[in-house]
């Protein structure tokens, strides 16, 4: 099978979550197919893996929607996106589209740091279901990272393709933390700022927890970071990293309580099994997508009440539950892996192969 994979959304200098299941993926299935991968800027290479690449035009230039007529060159059988956005006019090969979640259609507008006119498209696509639908069923196959989103693709009836998972997994660069080591009292915030994160009630909580730091690591925007820090409570200890390396995250990850999220929607939450992979207790929103990545190793609370948050936090405070819900956190994340995901995109890519 000659596969090709779409990673023309790999950042240039550091991963997000599209790039690092691109990179993650490609890394794993380049051992199970012949891959090439497409790139638009060389410099993405610095966080890809090494397998043959094909230079195209990027996925947000005009010519986009005829980016097909340059892959073609490569004779591929199938080609996979992690997006859905991908161009496929004139295409002479099967593809696989994927979507991730449906949080903007909950949450519409769009991130701040998109040109205007960009974010107003976003809001109107996502004020309707019909143009998902009319992108979706351009594929041979939808693929998505969760049950969970396949169950809202299915009730909202986004597509009348074949829907197959390829799930999410943590980086193989995580270690497993020491258990026997007492935790620092420190708690975890690894994700965007946006306002279904909802990141304002884990901030209020902290004043019911004021022996526990809470450390932001994510980059923030200078007007977002002021809206924050003026809601911090007077006895709260507060930690604003603006970013932070992998080596940093790991080395925080391996010493803290529990990571933590009362993000309203999710459409998988990867820093949750990076923690867990590491046997790093996770707090967060009791919803569908956690229940489901999580299972019975998280502690769940409801994104609305900081003082339940602040009550499942002081659980860990124990020792021995602390360990158990490590050990839990462990037994968890070790059902997601990228070779799981690699197998699970080639099955998907010999269904559409065979469903011509």
């Amino acid at each position: 099978m000659k596969l090709v994979i779409d990673a023309r959304y790999t950042r240039i200098t550091h991963h997000d979550g599209i790039s690092r299941y691109t990179a993650g993926l490609i890394e794993a299935v380049k051992s199970k197919a012949d891959v090439t991968m497409l790139i638009n800027d060389e410099r993405q290479l610095n966080l890809l893996p090494d397998v043959p690449y094909l230079k195209v035009t990027s996925s947000t230039s005009v010519l986009e929607p005829l980016v097909a007529l340059q892959v073609n060159k490569l004779r591929p059988d199938v080609v996979f996106s992690p997006m859905q956005t991908m161009g496929t006019l004139g295409r002479k090969y099967q593809v696989i589209l994927t979507l991730h979640d449906l949080i903007y259609y909950s949450h519409p507008h769009a991130p701040k740091f998109l040109p205007a006119p960009i974010r107003w498209g976003w809001f109107l696509f996502h004020q309707v279901y019909w143009p998902q639908r009319l992108l979706l069923n351009r594929a041979n196959a939808v693929a998505t990272v969760s049950e969970t989103t396949a169950r809202l693709m299915r009730k909202h009836r986004l597509t009348r393709r074949h829907i197959g998972l390829v799930s999410n997994a943590p980086s193989g660069s995580f270690q497993r933390r020491n258990q026997e080591l007492k935790p620092k009292k420190t708690l975890l915030y690894m994700g965007s700022f946006m306002e279904y994160k909802n990141v304002e009630t884990v901030i209020a909580a902290m004043q019911d927890l004021p022996e526990f730091e809470l450390h932001l690591l994510s980059a923030i925007a200078p007007q977002r970071k002021s809206e924050l820090e003026k809601i911090v409570p007077a006895n709260a200890n507060v930690v604003f990293h603006n970013g932070v390396s992998d080596q940093e995250y790991e080395e925080l990850l391996s010493e803290c309580t529990a990571l933590v999220t009362l993000s309203r929607e999710e459409g998988y939450g990867l820093p949750l099994v990076e923690a867990m992979s590491m046997g790093t207790p996770v707090v967060v929103t009791d919803m569908p997508i956690f229940r489901e990545v999580a299972s019975e190793s998280a502690l769940y609370s409801s994104p609305d009440s900081p003082r339940e948050f602040a009550d499942k936090i002081r659980i860990l405070a124990d020792s021995a539950t602390w360990q158990d819900y490590s050990r839990r956190a462990i037994e968890r994340a070790s059902y997601y892996s990228w070779e799981r995901s690699a197998d699970q995109l080639l099955n998907l890519a010999k269904y559409v192969i065979d469903h011509k």
